[in-house]
């Protein structure tokens, strides 16, 4: 008992301790009286939490102590939001309601706590409508935007502590972040939480890659700091020289990006040579501060010999979350390419702290009105858009409001900004949707081009219209922004609903000619019978020809044999029971792990030995995917329910398909010498191989079967001895889209 008394006092001192260095960290930002709102709020949260633990068996309070200290610290937040901070789980985890908030510390905590609250089960982990909760989550972007600047603090100190979550869950909320979360840093500006957060994703979603890159980067740091000392030296002296005040330090690359590299340019970690930056951050005044910036960039230019391709420019024309920086890629001493980005003290801290910033420095004087208020403009133009379907919003999102931004010019010299990608029926639609509803075509830089015209940074564009022109089916398939999409979807729904109409009397007189009285019951079941979703669609076939009497006397007929019984949701863990089969014994599936029958999938093709988890689709049964599938972040973010845990068992010697990328110098023989590894040494059946050799380079795919990751990696280390073989890497299928059906 004594024991458990000097536990309970040393926590006692550590919430105090950690009390301390929150109000340290509030500090800059305090004024008369917020001292005394902080301690109140603190008093509140640690009565209210006082008998709670968190998973790891710590009190509690050091949750909300810690989402404070990240909101103060790390986003540069006021008073206001922390004291939201210290309170954010009390309505939802205690007695306190929002009536007791408003009473204490005012309405406008309240309103932000009630945000807060609200949008609480988009960090459920057991809800099954992740994609809703994170629409209504951005709805209260559009209120008050500290109510999502403190749900990323309390994201990032929960990516932070997940160490003693379950694997499943550990998996699902990496996912969640990496897909939705990291993005909306990254969009409000805050990069260095956007790099922490994809690096602990990545941390749990391909933890051996995260400790290898890791060690490698800390393998090599001594020869990096010398290296950015050689580097920074003459460059430190001449702006010394020139009477520039400035700070130039070396920045390590994250993990995350460093891996992103590897992936994109499928080379090793010792090929990644631009595994930091340099960072020049000068002292200026608002009025000179692009002068500056340029006057670095020639001292720096001057010195080393720059690409220029990789010449960046967000100081003329800042990013639309308001970054403004110079990027530029030169040459260094030592024959490799270094990235050297030159910014002010005001854009670093736009940078790093991102809207918090951004409203700090609102007022000053010649401060243009950011782009991220336009963002926020868009943001809330999406949120009245009428379509329910929240999946297909949160991937208009993610492509429109993640994305970046190319800068396009109106006939008279206005400038638009759409995402990249975007086509010239894009255009049309961002400036009226009347107009791109009419539109018939455009010009581009005086050029006559199709509607479905990608546009470039720069180009300027005309529309073209006529009064006979109305939205278009086909047009879906080549606009990407969302409010082309939604006034498109809008306009053809009006038009398919007056078809169905017409539809509605030809399908009454049909079954009325066949006795099937015309209910809405039977309505429904013969839309079911032809796998339409509602009967508008019914209607609308009926009435395009494409369902007629014969059809209709075939579901009389099914009908007659089929005892119809109501469609229920099956839950994944009876999915499971009923699933279970003895005889199949390669994977584990479920809670218990147990013996279930499953279908491998094809965007991933998984081998015994890989990181995998289940699916449990409605119609296929369980599906299992590699963790790094293409497809695993949107599932596990998007249907965290339906995931079940899978792990590979000691199997008999089944065979796997898989796929092997082979590069070389071509050579006579080079292909026998290779099947001969294949089939001879490691007696591995090939099913199919492709070969391309073009001035003198041999690339080569071949689909082998093996039995596990472990002989893979042999088979692979044993083909890139073969001579002329300078580079072997397993791929995956084509990435095809995994449907959550």
């Amino acid at each position: 008992m004594a024991e458990l008394i000097i536990d309970l006092e040393a926590e006692k001192k550590e919430i105090l301790k950690r009390y301390r260095a929150l109000l340290k960290a509030c500090k800059p930002n305090l004024q008369k009286g917020d001292k005394r709102l902080i301690r109140q709020a603190f008093d509140m949260s640690l009565e209210s939490h006082q008998d709670m633990r968190r998973k790891s068996g710590e009190p509690y309070i050091y949750h909300p102590i810690a989402v404070a200290q990240i909101a103060a610290e790390e986003i540069g937040l006021g008073t206001t939001s922390i004291v939201c901070a210290l309170l954010h789980d009390v309505v939802e985890d205690t007695d306190i309601t929002l009536e007791d908030i408003e009473i204490v510390f005012g309405k406008k905590v309240a309103k932000i706590i009630d945000g807060l609250t609200k949008i609480s089960g988009v960090f459920d982990y057991n809800s099954s409508l992740q994609a809703e909760n994170f629409r209504k989550m951005l709805l209260t972007l559009a209120d008050d935007v500290r109510v999502i600047l403190i749900k990323l603090a309390d994201r990032l100190h929960n990516m932070r502590t997940m160490d003693h979550m379950p694997r499943e869950k550990q998996l699902k909320i990496a996912s969640e972040t990496i897909y939705l979360y990291a993005p909306l840093a990254h969009r409000l500006g805050l990069y260095s939480m956007k790099s922490e957060l994809e690096d602990l994703s990545m941390k749990y979603t391909e933890p051996s890659t995260y400790k290898y890159i890791a060690k490698n980067l800390n393998e090599k740091k001594a020869e990096r700091e010398k290296f950015i000392k050689e580097f920074i030296d003459p460059i430190q002296n001449i702006l010394n020289e020139q009477g520039l005040k400035a700070e130039v330090y070396g920045r390590p690359k994250s993990i995350h990006s460093i891996w992103n590299k590897m992936r994109k340019k499928n080379i090793p970690f010792e090929e990644v040579y631009d595994l930091f930056a340099i960072r020049i951050i000068l002292n200026s005044k608002i009025d000179q501060e692009k002068a500056d910036c340029w006057k670095a960039y020639s001292i720096v230019t001057d010195f080393y010999r720059p690409n220029p391709d990789r010449l960046r420019d967000w100081v003329s024309s800042p990013k639309a979350n308001g970054y403004e920086s110079l990027h530029t890629t030169v040459m260094g001493p030592k024959g490799q390419w270094v990235e050297v980005q030159i910014r002010t003290e005001r854009m670093n801290e736009i940078a790093e702290k991102g809207f918090a910033a951004h409203w700090k420095y609102k007022e000053a004087p010649n401060a243009e009105s950011s782009g991220l208020d336009q963002w926020l403009q868009k943001v809330r133009e999406m949120l009245k858009n009428p379509e329910s379907n929240a999946l297909d919003f949160i991937d208009d999102f993610k492509m429109n409001l993640f994305s970046d931004e190319i800068f396009i010019f109106t006939p008279k010299g206005a400038l638009r900004q759409l995402p990249v990608g975007a086509t010239a029926l894009d255009f049309a639609f961002d400036i009226h949707s009347d107009l791109g509803a009419s539109c018939i075509g455009a010009k581009v830089n005086h050029k006559l081009v199709p509607l479905s015209h990608t546009l470039q940074n720069g180009d300027q564009v005309e529309i073209i219209t006529s009064g006979k022109q109305s939205p278009k089916e086909d047009w879906l398939s080549f606009v990407i922004t969302a409010k082309a999409k939604s006034k498109i979807k809008s306009s053809l729904k009006e038009e398919k609903k007056k078809i169905a109409e017409d539809g509605k009397e030809i399908l009454e007189r049909k079954m009325k000619s066949l006795k099937i009285p015309f209910t809405i019951e039977n309505l429904n079941k013969i839309t079911t019978y032809f796998r339409l979703h509602a009967s508008q669609d019914l209607m609308y076939q009926v009435a395009k020809g494409l369902i007629d009497i014969s059809d209709l006397k075939n579901y009389l007929t099914a009908e007659k044999h089929l005892d119809q019984k109501v469609h229920e949701r099956t839950e994944p863990s009876e999915f499971i029971k009923k699933l279970k089969k003895d005889e199949i014994d390669t994977l584990l599936i479920g809670e218990d792990l147990q013996k279930i029958d499953y279908k491998l999938s094809s965007c991933c093709n998984p081998i015994p030995g890989d990181d995998v988890f289940g699916f449990v689709t409605v119609g296929e049964g369980i599906k299992i995917h590699r963790t790094i599938c293409p497809n695993a972040t949107k599932l596990m973010s998007n249907f965290g329910y339906r995931i079940v845990k899978a792990k590979w068992n000691s199997q008999k010697q089944l065979a796997f398909l898989t796929g092997i990328k082979i590069i070389g110098i071509d050579e006579v023989g080079l292909i026998n010498n290779l099947t001969t590894v294949i089939s001879n040494d490691f007696k591995v059946n090939m099913r199919s191989i492709t070969v391309d050799s073009h001035e003198g380079i041999f690339e080569g795919s071949i689909m082998v079967y093996v039995n596990d990751t472990m002989h893979l990696d042999n088979l692979i280390a044993k083909l890139k001895l073969v001579r002329g073989v300078t580079d072997v890497s397993r791929f995956d299928t084509p990435s095809t889209v995994e449907k959550a059906s």
